[in-house]
Formats: C-alpha cells, sequence, structure tokens
C-alpha cells in the first residue's frame, strides 16, 4: 500500500512508532492498520462526546444531514488539484481489501457497478478476468474524468448513489468504497443497491464507521468548550455497525458478513489532518457545520490533540474505523439453513459420546 510517506511507503501498525520518528518535520503521514479486526484502543482513552448520532439511519421521510451539492464541489475541487493522488492512500487501500474480497469469490463478472468510484480506487485492483465489464458511477465528473486507467472495459455515470438509473437485475456485482456514509438516506440506497443486482448477485462495500476520527473529533469540541463557551460538530456523523446488518437485511440482503477494521494515520499535527481530508474530498458537509473556526480554537485543538493523543516522537494519530459488508440477493441455487426439528443427531448424543470417549482415555 503506497501513500504519502517518506519513501512513498505505508507501514503496518507494529512498524508505525518507526515510520513516524522518520517523518518528524516533513508533513506528510504515515498509515498503518490493526492485525484482525479488534480496537486498538482503551474506551477510557476517548472523549465521551466522540459517539456521534445517527439521524441519517431514520429511513424515508428521515433528516437529511448532508448538503449533497456541497459534497459534489468538494469532491470536484478535490479532482481537480494538481497531484489528485497524493492524499489517496486511505482511498487506494481501502479499494485493495475491497478487492481482495472480489477475488474470494471464485466466479466471473459478466457486469459490475462500482458505486460512489471516485476516479476508480477499486477498478485498478481488479482484473478483466475478474470483472468482464465495469460501470463507475459518482456525483463527481471531474472524479470519473480523472479516472485512474484500468484493463476493464469501463463506462462513466454521473448520478446520485440514492437514486440509481438502471433497471432491475441488472448488475452481477456492486462494488462501493468509502462513498456511502456521505447518503442522506442509507435504507434506501441499500434498496436501490439490492434491486439493480441479478438475483444471486452480490453486493461488497465499505465505509466509514462511528468511531473514524475520534481524535480530531474531541479535540475541536474541548478546544470550543475553553475558547468559545461552547461547540458545534466539525466531524460527521457515522453510521453505528450495530445497525449496518439490520439495515443491509431489510434491504433484502441475505447471507450477510459485517466486519470491522481500523486503520490508522500519523500526521505531523492537525492541521495536516485536515488538509489531507479536504484533499480527500472527505471535508465535513453536514447542514449544521459551523462555516468558520477561529484562529485561537484552531491553535487551541491543536494543542489539546498533540497533549491527549500525541505519540512520543511529536506526531498525531488519527484513526479511521471502516465497516466491511457483503450482501447476496436471494435465488433458489443458494444454501438454505436446513429446516427447524430436521436434524437427526441431538445435543444430548453428542453429549454421551464425549463422555464415552473421556472414558476410554482413562
Amino acid at each position: 500500500m503506497r501513500g504519502r510517506g517518506q519513501g512513498g511507503r505505508l507501514r503496518a501498525m507494529g512498524a508505525v512508532a518507526a515510520g513516524a520518528r522518520a517523518l518528524r518535520g516533513c508533513g506528510r503521514p504515515v498509515l498503518g492498520w490493526g492485525s484482525g479486526r479488534r480496537r486498538l484502543w482503551a474506551l477510557s482513552g476517548r472523549c465521551a462526546a466522540a459517539s456521534p448520532p445517527t439521524g441519517s439511519l431514520a429511513g424515508s421521510g428521515a433528516l437529511s444531514p448532508f448538503d449533497r451539492g456541497l459534497k459534489r464541489k468538494q469532491k470536484n475541487w478535490a479532482a481537480r488539484q494538481a497531484e489528485p493522488a497524493k492524499c489517496e492512500y486511505l482511498r487506494e487501500e481501502v479499494g485493495g481489501r475491497i478487492a481482495d474480497r472480489v477475488f474470494d469469490i471464485t466466479r466471473t463478472f459478466p457486469l459490475a457497478l462500482d458505486l460512489g468510484s471516485g476516479r476508480g480506487y477499486i477498478a485498478q485492483h481488479l482484473t478483466k478476468e475478474t470483472v468482464e465489464k465495469l460501470i463507475q458511477v459518482d456525483i463527481a465528473e471531474n472524479a470519473l474524468k480523472n479516472a485512474v486507467a484500468s484493463e476493464i472495459p469501463t463506462v462513466h455515470v454521473v448520478a446520485d448513489e440514492e437514486f440509481l438509473p438502471f433497471k432491475e437485475d441488472t448488475f452481477d456485482l456492486v462494488v462501493s468504497s468509502l462513498s456511502l456514509h456521505w447518503v442522506n438516506d442509507l435504507p434506501r440506497a441499500f434498496k436501490e443497491i439490492h434491486q439493480v443486482l441479478k438475483p444471486d448477485g452480490v453486493f461488497i462495500g465499505a465505509m466509514f464507521g462511528g468511531d473514524t476520527l475520534y481524535e480530531l473529533r474531541c479535540s475541536l469540541q474541548l478546544a470550543e468548550l475553553e475558547r468559545e463557551g461552547g461547540f458545534s460538530p466539525h466531524v460527521s456523523p457515522f453510521t453505528a455497525v450495530s445497525d449496518l446488518g439490520h439495515l443491509l437485511s431489510r434491504a433484502g440482503f441475505n447471507t450477510l458478513t459485517v466486519d470491522t477494521d481500523e486503520i490508522q494515520v500519523n500526521y505531523p499535527g492537525l492541521f495536516e489532518v485536515m488538509e489531507d481530508l479536504q484533499g480527500m474530498g472527505e471535508s465535513n458537509c453536514s447542514w449544521n457545520r459551523k462555516p468558520l473556526l477561529h484562529r485561537e480554537t484552531m491553535l487551541a485543538a491543536a494543542a489539546i490533540y498533540r497533549e491527549m493523543y500525541g505519540n512520543s516522537d511529536g506526531s498525531v494519530p488519527a484513526t479511521f474505523q471502516i465497516y466491511y459488508m457483503i450482501g447476496w440477493k436471494f435465488h433458489e441455487s443458494q444454501a438454505r439453513p436446513a429446516q427447524r426439528g430436521s436434524a437427526t443427531v441431538s445435543l444430548g448424543d453428542l453429549a454421551k459420546i464425549d463422555r464415552l470417549l473421556s472414558r476410554g482415555k482413562k
């Protein structure tokens, strides 16, 4: 995995500290990731205000927390930069992990959809032997214009993730990487994805989870409380993992898999964190965001960030929690659970066998 670290290398969690020491004063981050899918910090080290509201989960007719027009402008701005790839280390890594999950399914997909594709962070890792044709969809036309080259025949479509312009039962595979957390109506988006999938089609996606950027969120809130006597949300609300499986199931998916992972990036300071978020197109677009942060508040937040979370070498970590999800559209050929009461061996019989084996060993 490549990124903006010195020498262009991204290091695993066991080597993050050494990489961060090499980056002191260079203004570039180092990425690391957790082993397995376990939390990397203690609950006591987190700010109590870090848990965001989940107003985006309320379904049809729910509140719309995000300004989708602003998000389109942010992503278009990021794609127009002279070196857009320098902030894409996180998207490229997660795109590769989505591709790995596609490769785990031993079949060829004639037609696939990449939802919220950006510049093609998943497609660059796929092969034409796995996906024969790919439709890339994003709300930002500049991202599609500057898409990374891929060996797969690709068609670009500018569209909203909540309102897909495709017929029912069209795609064999739908993938999505780090896009759906900006959707206002997530239940509707999942239903749209389920609808455009063919029977026995599969959806593989990734989105930011609720603990993403908890260090930044806490630091900004504490600084505002200290300097201004109150605080406003500066990090957008995220979905809770406990809601994700239910939403996918309600949309019609079965044989669900939901797991979490965490990627930690070490930066020189708070300002570099915010600069790279802007370069990723991940700036806050909540309707209730505060349009301006005072200079004194920002300096206080940077000091709090370093004091509460700083590494021994002077760098500061930013944690990104990733939810990965896999769901299938029903087909008659799929395996089904056995009917209740159809078992031929009882648990009591198994207990008897265990006792007999124990006696035999004596």
